[in-house]
């Protein structure tokens, strides 16, 4: 590491960011010891996102051992879009490879819900890249509106878990069963805080159908699609109320929202 300028040192910090990750505790004393306070204040950002980054580290690899536990080939199976008023109803199914050392994991993965968008979108590149196989299957509104969402719910988890090119051994699914799944199946309460299949079929899932509403917005911009993503949102109720309903809501969600009748989603 150079002795030269404070800026020099941070340059060569920030070019050999994987190095100072696990480098020996040495370089962090020497930044300690060093007389200027700037130099201090970059060993202890550094020492901070050494901490951080090994908590992160130690959450995920929980994940996968919660997988692994099972002895198991396992899937993670989750759903989004069961609540809005518009678009399809998308399931995820995801096998991860065995292996839970650090070049296995995949930092970040976690309940789609608490990440941000940009975050699932990286995540989503790397799930792709790195699972044993995954699938994704929906179900549009007017199969909802035909055969109701609680049997649509259920019936995106089987034809993704149908879907896969491996067969799993084990399917754990996100806080209930899979209704007439005919293989061994486990529910986990906030399934996608616990198990790493679970969070990455959630993140996948979610970042396909978001996509998915987003591309609809074009045909459909005043609905706000882009960033409701279907859900009834004000500003998505209240063109609902101006413009009326597109072919790509679920009717039979409306019928409160429109003035026409009970309004129950079920």
């Amino acid at each position: 590491m150079p002795s030269g300028s404070v800026e020099e040192i941070r340059q060569f910090l920030q070019a050999h960011e994987e190095e100072v990750r696990s480098a020996p505790e040495e370089i962090l004393q020497a930044l300690a010891a060093d007389p200027r306070k700037s130099v201090q204040a970059l060993g202890l950002r550094i020492q901070k996102e050494r901490e951080k980054r090994n908590r992160e580290i130690q959450r995920v690899k929980a994940l996968y051992t919660f997988d692994e536990a099972f002895g198991k080939r396992v899937a993670g199976v989750d759903e989004v879009g069961r609540g809005p008023l518009a678009g399809p109803i998308v399931a995820a199914a995801v096998m991860l490879p065995p292996g839970s050392e650090l070049e296995d994991l995949i930092l970040g993965i976690n309940d789609s819900k608490k990440l941000s968008k940009k975050m699932r979108e990286e995540l989503d590149e790397i799930i792709r890249e790195k699972a044993l196989t995954y699938a994704i299957y929906e179900m549009s509104n007017l199969d909802i509106d035909r055969l109701g969402i609680g049997y649509c719910n259920q019936e995106v988890f089987r034809g993704a878990l149908r879907s896969l090119s491996v067969a799993p051994q084990l399917v754990l699914s996100d806080g209930y069963p899979v209704k007439d799944y005919p293989g061994e199946n486990l529910s986990v309460i906030k399934g996608d805080t616990q198990s790493a299949a679970i969070a990455c079929a959630s993140i996948i899932a979610k970042v396909h159908r978001d996509r998915l509403m987003e591309n609809l917005h074009q045909y459909y911009p005043q609905y706000g699609f882009d960033h409701n993503a279907g859900y009834g949102s004000p500003d998505h109720v209240a063109a609902l109320k101006a413009h009326g309903p597109t072919p790509l809501h679920r009717m039979s969600f409306l019928r409160g929202i429109l003035g026409d009748g009970d309004s129950s989603n079920e």
